[in-house]
């Protein structure tokens, strides 16, 4: 199956039941109450084990304590392969923080701390964005790969999952991380202006911005790349 054929389809997935979309926009909406986050992450995940197993349909919203455990164990693996990229960004602003001393500088030249901490911001944030890359080739073959084994272990087992890249082949899967990548901003870019658009008419305007991001844009592009990820990982 080649890059466009994985797009193309990925693309298509989520339209064929818009109903598991809201469903799964509802619980992004309500995940500032936390439990209903690691439930989309494990629907999102359960949509990547379908489409490793052969499945074209949009899993089911059922058997909601497996959900919730496939979503925690999601965002375990994804912590712990951008812990780096994380610490960096940290280091960063703690850094800039740092280097200059206030008390020492006159009055009115506060502007050279603000200066500071935006350069040490900017440099670890590039630094930070290299490693997340990196980082992410790796991290979403380990997901695909725990979604294969049904395993937390298995996103661990590097030796593996160097070997299944290899499979795939190191410029292929780099240039469907890309695609994916750009993809899914062009689509993101589209709506969101859109969706902008709506967001001009005073106050209820942005309530439906807001409510179509949630329930609409943010599902659509999880699904469409976790169902890229299947494809790609089962057509090594």
């Amino acid at each position: 199956m080649d890059i466009g054929e994985i797009i193309g389809d990925a693309l298509r997935y989520p339209t064929s039941d818009w109903m598991k979309v809201i469903g799964l926009g509802i619980l992004f909406l309500l995940g500032f109450l936390i439990v209903p986050l690691f439930l989309a992450l494990g629907y999102s995940f359960r949509a990547l084990k379908a489409t490793i197993a052969g499945f074209d349909e949009l899993p089911d919203f059922d058997e909601w304590g497996d959900m919730f455990i496939d979503g925690l164990k999601v965002f375990v693996v994804t912590i712990i392969y951008m812990i780096i990229p994380i610490i960096i960004i940290f280091a960063g602003i703690l850094t800039g923080l740092s280097s200059v001393n206030v008390t020492t500088l006159p009055i009115g030249y506060t502007s050279m701390t603000n200066l500071a901490i935006m350069q040490s911001m900017g440099i670890s944030i590039g630094i930070a964005l290299i490693f997340a890359i990196i980082f992410g080739l790796l991290w979403a073959i380990a997901i695909a790969h725990m979604a294969f084994n049904n395993s937390l272990r298995a996103a661990f087992r590097i030796n593996e999952i160097l070997n299944v890249i290899s499979e795939i082949g190191w410029v292929d899967y780099i240039i469907w991380y890309i695609a994916v990548i750009i993809i899914g901003g062009i689509i993101g870019f589209i709506a969101s202006f859109i969706i902008g658009l709506i967001g001009i008419i005073p106050v209820i305007g942005s309530i439906i911005s807001f409510i179509l991001t949630g329930l609409l844009l943010e599902p659509y592009l999880n699904l469409f790349y976790y169902r890229a990820l299947g494809l790609r990982y089962a057509y090594e």
